[in-house]
């Protein structure tokens, strides 16, 4: 059976740090805690569960930190969490099963990440991350921020999944701060990390300054494909909000030069049609997201509903606005099938029957 250390940096996280180590603690070998210069009780509450606490002072990079925390374990393998995550019983079962089970010739084990939900707590947002890295070969932590580990060697995909549990906002400014004082000091920012700084000028809704940074990654080449998909996306997030829409039709079209169409795409150009009142040419694009193959193992950002209930309650909708009364009913049980409680379906069900 392998060994596990648990590494965590963390900072005035007494309100929840708890909560995570109660999920994780039966899991790991030993637990590591860089703090990172905590005011509160984050230390206290650690203590409570290991003895293994250091110091490190913040210095605007998350890698650093994290490399730290790696540099303090023994075990086979290193697991990183932040303290809002958590593991589900579920997860933790299947974590301890595949530690029993997994052979230690695997380098990395990459498992989904859990972090958007809707009202019944279902996942709406999940992406695979590296969860355990084998300890001492040579994998360090890159980026000040949206920091990753580029995974050698041999990779498993595991079953567990880490849930991302916010209670309260973080600083909503540091990310593109730290960005910014990157370029400031003449950083020249390679391709990951461009892709990530025009999503942080997007959420602050910087729109003209996040779409050049965008084309200027596309335009460079040497982006991954899945930032390429999403980037175009934004590019077309940012050309709406900039009153440019048949631009931002255009770059929803323009990810299908990457690789096949991918269901979230097709519910953008569904979308894209429906708000224009178009809609066959909208039901076309939300009934190809339905044929969509789900992958979550190409690593990039996955949207559940929209291989499933999005296409159907809106195919609904398109079918009752086009006079299709009966199909319109029939992809409104469909949408039921995904979430049986939804306001959407409820209301939906009253439309038709009072058809009747």
């Amino acid at each position: 059976m392998i060994s596990v250390s648990l590494c965590m940096i963390v900072k005035n996280e007494e309100d929840i740090l708890e909560r995570c180590l109660t999920s994780a603690a039966a899991l790991a070998d030993e637990i590591i805690i860089v703090d990172t210069g905590s005011t509160d009780r984050t230390k206290e509450i650690a203590a409570r569960f290991t003895s293994l606490i250091f110091d490190f002072p913040w210095r605007d990079d998350f890698a650093a930190a994290r490399n730290e925390s790696f540099a303090h374990a023994s075990m086979d393998y290193c697991m990183w969490l932040d303290a809002d995550d958590v593991l589900l019983e579920a997860d933790q079962a299947a974590f301890l099963a595949l530690k029993e089970t997994l052979d230690p010739a695997v380098s990395v084990v990459m498992a989904p990440y859990h972090t958007g939900f809707d009202e019944g707590g279902r996942v709406t947002f999940s992406y695979y991350r590296e969860r355990l890295i084998k300890n001492r070969a040579g994998m360090r932590w890159e980026g000040a921020v949206h920091e990753a580990v580029t995974p050698v060697g041999q990779i498993f995909y595991g079953d567990f999944a880490v849930t991302h549990r916010k209670t309260r906002p973080s600083d909503p400014d540091r990310n593109l701060r730290i960005y910014q004082a990157q370029l400031n000091a003449g950083k020249i920012l390679e391709p990951r990390h461009q892709f990530y700084y025009g999503r942080e000028l997007y959420y602050h809704r910087r729109w003209e300054e996040a779409l050049t940074v965008f084309e200027a990654f596309l335009e460079d080449g040497r982006g991954w494909v899945e930032n390429n998909i999403d980037a175009c996306c934004h590019c077309a997030y940012c050309q709406e909000q900039m009153g440019q829409p048949e631009a931002a039709l255009a770059a929803l079209l323009r990810t299908f030069v990457y690789d096949r169409p991918r269901a979230e795409v097709c519910c953008e150009l569904g979308r894209w049609f429906f708000q224009r009142e178009r809609y066959g040419q909208a039901a076309y694009w939300y009934a190809l997201a339905l044929i969509c193959p789900r992958d979550d193992r190409r690593g990039g950002f996955v949207c559940p509903d929209c291989y499933g209930y999005l296409p159907y309650i809106q195919l609904c909708v398109c079918y009752s606005r086009m006079g299709d009364q009966e199909r319109a009913e029939r992809f409104n049980e469909l949408a039921a099938a995904c979430k049986p409680n939804d306001p959407a379906v409820t209301h939906n069900r009253a439309y038709f029957q009072a058809l009747e």
